[in-house]
C-alpha cells in the first residue's frame, strides 16, 4: 500500500488500512472501496491522507509499531483526561487507571517490535491535534527508551510522562493555543507556563513517579540552555525531559498547525539533526535517526534523476537512503523495478511526490 493525500483521493480507490474516527471507533476497514461519500467523510474529519492499495503497491506491507486500535483507544483515553481536567475542579482527579493500562499495552507492543523502524505518517484528525500529538509523542519516546535499553517500568513511566507532557495546556487560554498569527511576548509567556502548571497538577496525588513529572516539567528545556521553565543545560535536564523534547518537536513539526503547514518527515529529521547539542542531547538524536524513518514506507518520492517511486524498505544505519520501487521515469509509466539508494550514491531523494 501507499500513502495518498486526502485531496488526491478518488472514487474507486481501495483503502489499505483501517481508518478510525475521532472517538476511536472504526470508521472504514481495510479493503473498503472508496465512494464519494466516504471521501467526503475523510475530508470532514480533516485527515491529511490515507493508505490505499493499487497494483504498484499491493505487496508493500507496512507493519505499524503499535496496533491501530490501541492507538485510537489511547487517543480517546487521553482526550477524556484532558476534558476532565478542563471541566472539573483542579482538586478532582480523573481516573488514570485506563490510561496507564493503555501505556503498558503500547510499551509491550513496541517491545515486541523493537527491531522495526517507525514508519509514521501524520494521520491526525485536525480538530483533535493535542490528543493525537500526545499519543505520538508517547510512542516515539517509548521507541527511543527501548533503543536506550530502559526496563519495562522505566518505559511505562517515560510513556506516561510523554502522554501527559502537554496536560498543563488545559490551564492556558484556548485563544492563545489556537491563534493563527504570531504570539505577542505576553501570550508566549503564558504558553511557557504550561510545563510547570502540568507538572504541579500531576504531582497532586496522581501516583506518578518523580521521573515522570520531571519529564513533563523539562520537555521544553534546551540542551545548550535558554529553555523553560528553569533554563537548565545539558545533563541537568532530566533524562525523560531530553527524550520527550526530541519526540515533541519532531511530531509538532510534521503536523499541520493553525499558523503553518506541516514539514515533511525528512525535513523535520534534518531539523532535529541540525539541532544536536543546541536543542537536543546528541545521545538521544543518535538513536532517533536510526529508529524514525524520514521517508516512511509507502511514501512516493522523486529522485534526482527525475524518476518517481515508492519507498519499500528503510535501513537504520542509512536512514536517508531507502530502497525505492521505481514506477515512473520522467513522467512516463514503466514496469516497476527496485533500486537501493545505498548502492547509488549519485542519486538522492529530492522531494516527496504526490502521485
Amino acid at each position: 500500500m501507499r500513502f495518498v493525500p486526502t485531496y488526491c483521493l478518488r472514487e474507486g480507490m481501495t483503502l489499505g488500512d483501517n481508518l478510525y474516527n475521532n472517538y476511536g471507533d472504526l470508521m472504514l476497514s481495510s479493503g473498503t472501496v472508496l465512494t464519494k461519500e466516504y471521501v467526503k467523510s475523510i475530508e470532514r474529519l480533516q485527515y491529511n491522507g490515507v493508505y490505499i492499495i493499487d497494483d504498484i503497491s499491493k505487496d508493500i506491507h507496512i507493519i505499524n509499531i503499535i496496533n491501530d486500535s490501541v492507538r485510537a483507544q489511547t487517543v480517546k483515553g487521553i482526550k477524556d483526561v484532558f476534558i476532565h481536567c478542563e471541566k472539573g475542579s483542579p482538586d478532582v482527579k480523573p481516573d488514570l487507571k485506563k490510561v496507564k493500562q493503555q501505556i503498558e499495552n503500547i510499551v509491550d507492543e513496541i517491545f515486541e517490535n523493537k527491531h522495526l523502524m517507525v514508519n509514521m505518517i501524520d494521520m491526525k484528525v485536525f480538530d483533535d491535534y493535542t490528543y493525537y500529538h500526545s499519543v505520538n509523542v508517547a510512542v516515539l519516546s517509548i521507541v527511543l527508551g527501548v533503543a536506550l535499553k530502559m526496563d519495562r517500568n522505566e518505559l511505562c513511566n517515560l510513556g506516561f510522562a510523554a502522554l501527559l507532557h502537554d496536560i498543563g495546556k488545559v490551564f492556558v487560554s484556548k485563544d492563545i493555543l489556537n491563534k493563527a498569527g504570531k504570539l505577542t511576548p505576553g501570550e508566549f509567556d503564558e504558553i511557557k507556563t504550561h510545563s510547570l502548571l502540568g507538572c504541579n497538577h500531576i504531582k497532586k496525588g496522581y501516583g506518578v513517579s518523580n521521573s515522570s513529572y520531571m519529564g513533563i516539567l523539562d520537555h521544553h528545556e534546551k540542551y545548550e540552555g535558554g529553555g523553560y521553565p528553569n533554563n537548565l543545560k545539558g545533563d541537568n535536564i532530566s533524562w525523560y525531559g531530553r527524550i520527550i523534547s526530541v519526540a515533541d518537536v519532531y511530531d509538532a513539526l510534521t503536523s499541520d498547525r493553525p499558523y503553518r503547514k506541516a514539514l515533511l518527515p525528512s525535513d523535520a529529521m534534518e531539523y532535529v539533526m541540525a539541532s544536536t547539542m543546541t536543542l537536543f542531547d546528541s545521545k538521544v538524536v543518535d538513536i532517533f535517526v536510526k529508529k524514525i524513518a524520514p521517508y516512511p514506507i509507502g511514501t512516493c518520492v522523486r529522485l534526482s534523476n527525475g524518476y518517481t517511486g515508492i519507498v519499500v524498505e528503510n535501513f537504520e544505519e542509512l536512514c536517508m537512503r531507502p530502497r525505492v520501487r521505481i514506477f515512473m521515469e520522467h513522467g512516463k509509466d514503466v514496469d516497476p523495478y527496485e533500486i537501493e539508494l545505498a548502492d547509488n550514491q549519485s542519486l538522492n531523494i529530492t522531494v516527496i511526490e504526490i502521485v
